[in-house]
């Protein structure tokens, strides 16, 4: 069992928000009870993943996507209303961590996802951690890899360029990263990977020649929340249980 601050503190020493200017508030983002014995973790604080959280008899959420984002309207109706009601009532706490989640170089989204499909990981892709540049053990075809990667996903990932290409050194970023696919490009990598895609995405791969994949936002980001917690379940002792509200994006 851990206390609410404590967990606070232990996760701001590994996942270090303060390093990244963010589109949300990372940490604490809905105050509950003060002892925790049992962990939930999902990759959004919707409702669905509350509801079960609750069935779990969990003392806390921790998820990737949380709540507060910027341009976020700030009124308290709806869905909003429904959501922070279900866990002031309940005393559940509220954890997110963004940013912080997808760069930490063991438990992150990237470094996980890396390790899972095989790829040695030769550096970063941006100075901030945010993504991650590597190698396939051996080269292969596009369409092993795209194959390779709804084995590891359980997702079909849509592939831009020639099936038939061959593909050895490639970068990555977990969920909306399409943008990154310039700055992918322009290290001479063969292939870039992220959740979504978007239209210009596609003229860019086509038109300078850099295989694309788009596995899906969802996809992609279940594996940071899942590392993390594990590792508190191996060495705080509490209880964990990951959650995955299926997303088809």
């Amino acid at each position: 069992m851990l206390k609410r601050d404590d967990m606070l503190r232990i996760l701001d020493e590994l996942l270090t928000p303060g390093a990244f200017s963010d589109y949300c508030p990372n940490g604490l983002q809905v105050e509950g009870r003060e002892q925790i014995r049992r962990l939930v973790t999902g990759v959004t604080a919707c409702q669905a993943l509350l509801d079960a959280a609750l069935i779990e008899e969990a003392d806390a959420v921790l998820v990737h996507h949380g709540y507060f984002w910027k341009g976020e309207a700030p009124a308290v109706r709806g869905m909003k209303k429904q959501r922070l009601q279900t866990l002031l009532r309940h005393d559940l706490n509220l954890f997110a961590y963004h940013l912080p989640l997808d760069a930490h170089p063991e438990l992150g989204n990237n470094a996980v996802l890396a390790r899972r499909l095989g790829v040695q990981v030769t550096g970063p892709l941006r100075d901030d951690g945010i993504g991650l540049v590597g190698r396939l053990p051996e080269p292969m075809s596009a369409l092993e890899f795209a194959q390779l990667v709804e084995d590891v996903t359980g997702r079909e990932a849509l592939h831009i360029g020639e099936a038939e290409d061959e593909i050895e050194t490639l970068a990555w970023c977990t969920g909306a990263a399409q943008g990154f696919i310039e700055r992918a490009q322009a290290l001479g990598v063969d292939a870039y990977l992220s959740g979504e895609i978007s239209e210009p995405t596609v003229h860019f791969a086509r038109e300078t020649g850099i295989h694309y994949f788009a596995a899906g936002h969802h996809a992609t980001e279940r594996y940071g929340v899942q590392a993390v917690g594990e590792w508190l379940e191996a060495e705080y002792g509490i209880e964990h249980v990951f959650i995955d509200i299926d997303n088809p994006v």
